[in-house]
């Protein structure tokens, strides 16, 4: 009998520890890659590491790491080499011609896939397709002969599966024709939020995989894809929900990463346009991930970018349910045995951290365990209404005891 199941991909990654990134920050950026990887269906089977000043402008990597590569992929079947930075034009060129058949993507051009695998609207498969060739177009020269020689699979979605002629003019059309088509849409968009200006709207923001959807889904008691996968969600999903008398709108977005790639923030205006005309968002961090800090810091910088920086915003961090203390982590010498806290224990010792100081609004939960909601719910009650009375002076306060959420 033949078997007609599709075959795992396979793929090696690469990444360069420079003067700007820490050996520490490399791994951790790896691990992040892998989840990408992952994401995809692709099977990661080595990483290689280097450190150099900075990426070599020929190859990324120097003649002897390069080399090791080689090896490593004679004696393995290897589909695909993914670098974690991006690629310039010429280095996609010389790496292609040293490793022949075995596709060669950076980290802009997985997420790129990652984004074409999960568009659903009409929309999201527009931006996506729209920013696929603004990457591609100046890595025209052998992009298209390579991708022709291949047989679809990771890497080759969206504009790589047609037989594209190398004449940078069609290419160009096609950028100028999805931008007009995404005009077009985003007029319809701006309709249907003008619809919406006499709710106060709120807006779930954070890094990719912090549970977003899964909060979304207890506020909204609404049925909204979740999944433990990057970018589980690329389309906007808007909820009415009702909160002790009061409407508001509540919208689930993309959510962002290290790196991300500025063809999609780009061509993801209108999307991000949700969080831009929020009147308050809801920052979700996810703290049990050691490097939390830092996605902070990235979610803070793409709002500063997008020019949603200066809205009123609850910060939620979110799977305390799986936080474990630096003191239960890393465990004393004189007692082996861990401290093993209660969900009410990390509670109490969370609300008296340096952490409750990290914004004007700060709660903690666990959206999977239903832990502490009612404060979230409380805190963001408090803001609606205050936003909601400014367009409604008169509107009747019936002094419900209770919080009523419906879709």
């Amino acid at each position: 009998m033949i078997s007609t199941a599709k075959k795992q991909e396979t793929a090696v990654l690469v990444a360069v520890t420079t003067q700007r990134q820490t050996s520490e920050q490399t791994q951790e950026y790896l691990e992040e890659l892998a989840f990408l990887v992952t994401t995809l269906g692709v099977q990661t089977l080595q990483n290689f590491t280097q450190k150099l000043e900075r990426p070599d402008p020929k190859t990324f990597v120097g003649k002897g790491r390069l080399e090791d590569i080689k090896t490593y992929i004679q004696a393995h079947p290897v589909d695909m080499i993914i670098f974690d930075d991006d690629l310039t034009p010429a280095q996609v060129r010389n790496l292609e011609s040293e490793f022949k058949e075995i596709k060669v993507l950076d980290r802009s051009l997985l997420i790129l896939n990652i984004f074409a695998m999960r568009a659903q609207t009409a929309q999201a498969k527009t931006q996506v397709e729209l920013a696929q060739y603004q990457y591609m177009y100046p890595r025209l020269t052998r992009m298209w002969s390579h991708l022709s020689r291949q047989k679809g699979g990771v890497g080759m979605r969206g504009p790589g599966e047609k037989e594209l002629e190398t004449d940078r003019r069609i290419v160009q059309d096609r950028i100028a024709f999805l931008k007009e088509k995404l005009v077009k849409i985003d007029k319809q968009s701006i309709t249907q939020r003008k619809e919406r200006s006499r709710l106060v709207r709120v807006a779930l923001v954070g890094y990719t995989n912090v549970g977003k959807s899964t909060l979304m889904r207890q506020l909204a008691k609404a049925d909204v894809f979740a999944e433990n996968k990057l970018f589980a969600t690329v389309d906007s999903t808007v909820r009415k929900v009702v909160l002790d008398n009061i409407p508001f709108l509540l919208t689930d977005t993309v959510g962002f990463i290290r790196k991300l790639p500025t063809t999609l923030i780009e061509s993801f205006k209108s999307t991000l346009d949700e969080v831009r005309e929020a009147d308050i968002l809801l920052h979700v961090v996810d703290i049990s991930h050691p490097s939390f800090e830092e996605h902070i810091e990235v979610v803070n910088q793409t709002l500063a970018e997008i020019g949603a920086a200066d809205k009123a915003t609850v910060l939620i961090f979110n799977k305390i349910d799986a936080y474990q203390p630096k003191e239960e982590a890393d465990g004393l010498d004189e007692n082996p045995e861990p401290i093993v806290l209660t969900a009410a224990q990390k509670l109490t010792q969370l609300k008296s951290s340096y952490l409750r100081n990290k914004a004007d609004h700060v709660v903690f939960v666990s959206a999977q365990q239903k832990e502490n909601l009612d404060e979230l719910r409380r805190t963001v009650f408090e803001l609606i209404k205050e936003r909601h009375f400014m367009i409604y002076p008169n509107w009747l306060n019936m002094n419900h005891s209770g919080f009523d959420f419906a879709e």
